[in-house]
């Protein structure tokens, strides 16, 4: 029996999902807002049963998202999700299986960016020139000793949520007019790096000890030359030297993955930087436009 940890808006789920169907192949799916519904214990063994089932084969950690406490006041609904929250985390060190694509508590290490940029310099790859500052005047020097070309990029969350929509906050490059106020700004702690400029992106997907290779040319359209999301950008399968290949496979497993989706490019000089991993990344759109057999390493990797 597979477990598979989500929530009902998961898409990437329901299409390995169906897969499994296809194969006849068990799992159990837990959709994490959906917790107060099953009918689960832990006994003083610490031995997790939920629905009946208590044994897992491998777990897949795909998403988790709570309850929807809106009915409940600020204060209770702040201590809910603590508590539901905490609880998830607690869960997930018990589950008795030693194979997990991947083991939360690795992925939740490896969303750290700086760490990721130390481990990729550590084993070879070349990163972009990176800075986090709030002082004005770091941030000027940065601008101006990279031809006035720098890009900003968040810590953690890409999304923001304004007027009821969610919106993709794109990598984006620093213009001239904020260098020029900044010291009339709030400035958070956020990502600087150098802009390279891009002769073609790469993504790196690796399941274990298999990795898939596709690229995107974010060139030649002029909306995507910063950042391929910003528009419809297919990608196509593609081949990267065995010394990068292996590079990857090795950062993967000094962070403690058996699954990530690793963001390369390739400057116009042929020179391969490293830009971030994501150890829980999506990549069914790879597959769709690819060929790419993606979800048949994860299903080998679980049902082995």
């Amino acid at each position: 029996m597979i477990l598979i940890i989500t929530h009902k808006e998961d898409y990437t789920a329901d299409y390995i999902i169906n897969k499994l169907n296809n194969k006849k192949i068990s799992y159990f799916r837990l959709n994490c807002e959906d917790i107060p519904k099953y009918n689960f214990s832990i006994d003083s063994s610490l031995n997790f049963n939920i629905n009946g089932i208590d044994k897992f084969k491998s777990v897949w950690f795909r998403r988790t998202k709570l309850f929807d406490f809106k009915n409940f006041s600020l204060e209770e609904q702040e201590f809910l999700i603590n508590e539901y929250d905490s609880f998830l985390k607690n869960l997930f060190s018990i589950i008795s299986t030693d194979k997990w694509l991947s083991n939360p508590k690795n992925i939740y290490s490896a969303e750290n960016k700086l760490l990721q940029l130390q481990y990729a310099k550590s084993i070879g790859f070349n990163i972009p020139k990176t800075i986090i500052s709030t002082n004005p005047n770091q941030i000027r020097d940065f601008y101006f000793s990279h031809n006035e070309k720098i890009i900003l990029k968040p810590f953690w969350n890409s999304k923001l949520f304004q007027n009821n929509k969610t919106k993709l906050l794109f990598t984006n490059l620093v213009d001239k007019k904020h260098i020029d106020d900044l010291d009339n700004m709030e400035i958070t702690p956020i990502i600087f790096q150098e802009y390279i400029e891009k002769k073609i992106e790469y993504r790196i997907t690796v399941v274990e000890d298999e990795i898939f290779v596709a690229s995107v040319d974010s060139q030649k359209n002029e909306k995507t030359k910063i950042d391929w999301r910003r528009d419809n950008s297919k990608f196509q399968k593609d081949k990267i030297p065995k010394e990068i290949e292996n590079k990857c496979l090795e950062l993967v497993k000094m962070l403690g993955l058996k699954f990530g989706a690793i963001d390369l490019i390739q400057d116009e000089y042929d020179n391969f930087y490293f830009l971030e991993i994501n150890a829980n990344g999506q990549w069914v759109w790879i597959e769709s436009d690819t060929g790419l057999t993606i979800s048949d390493s994860i299903i080998n990797f679980l049902n082995a």
